[in-house]
């Protein structure tokens, strides 16, 4: 028997609890041949993507969420989620296999979850990144380079709140995506710049293949500025 890439997976809704089945890729269909200089996987069958996964949406409140985000909800958080998403829901399933839209509309729901909730500007900042993927996926570029510049915003705030720390992203890893993103969006300054902290604190970072990567990119950006005068 052929085993299809795609499984079925139970999930309980963080906010209200109900039980939900959602789409997930089995690993040993997900082969990624390289990353670009973001990050941004590029996977050997790009039909078996298991960003379109990565969000759960609950059909019965429409709170939207990823494993990053905490369990913990403050005072009051559940009544706003009720007012300004459940009671504009309309039970839609997000549970099969999904579109390219589809999963975009799924990130853009789990980023007003996430909002709401107040997440930490990582979590945030992860899930707008990934929409800027999908849209490149989509060759939008306009709405590609809108939404690196608020992802390159949000990496600004959790470097700033030192929210990274205690998480898998190291200190390197968040000031090289506030460089590179920077880099994408035509801000020079700030990339050359969070390059150039990346590259300063090379003795201390885990991470010397970022330290290399950064090092590339402060050469390039460099070589441009002189043949442009």
């Amino acid at each position: 028997m052929e085993i299809s890439p795609v499984y079925i997976k139970k999930m309980e809704c963080l906010n209200c609890k109900d039980k939900f089945t959602t789409t997930k890729i089995r690993s040993r269909f997900v082969r990624v041949v390289e990353h670009e200089q973001d990050f941004k996987p590029i996977y050997a069958d790009p039909s078996n993507n298991p960003l379109f996964y990565h969000v759960a949406v609950c059909p019965h409140c429409g709170f939207s969420f990823t494993e990053d985000f905490s369990t913990y909800f403050a005072p009051g958080v559940k009544n706003e989620i009720t007012k300004t998403i459940t009671s504009l829901w309309s039970g839609r399933s997000f549970g099969e296999e999904r579109t390219i839209d589809e999963a975009i509309e799924t990130y853009k729901l789990a980023y007003l979850s996430a909002s709401i909730k107040k997440e930490k500007a990582l979590t945030m900042a992860g899930i707008i990144l990934r929409i800027a993927w999908l849209y490149k996926e989509r060759q939008d570029v306009t709405m590609e380079k809108r939404f690196r510049s608020i992802a390159r915003d949000l990496y600004t705030e959790a470097y700033t709140e030192g929210d990274y720390v205690g998480t898998q992203m190291s200190e390197t890893r968040v000031l090289y995506l506030m460089a590179e993103l920077s880099h994408a969006i035509g801000d020079r300054d700030a990339a050359t710049r969070n390059f150039s902290r990346v590259i300063e604190n090379q003795r201390t970072s885990i991470e010397p293949k970022i330290v290399e990567m950064a090092k590339e990119r402060w050469h390039e950006i460099r070589e441009v500025k002189k043949q442009s005068g």
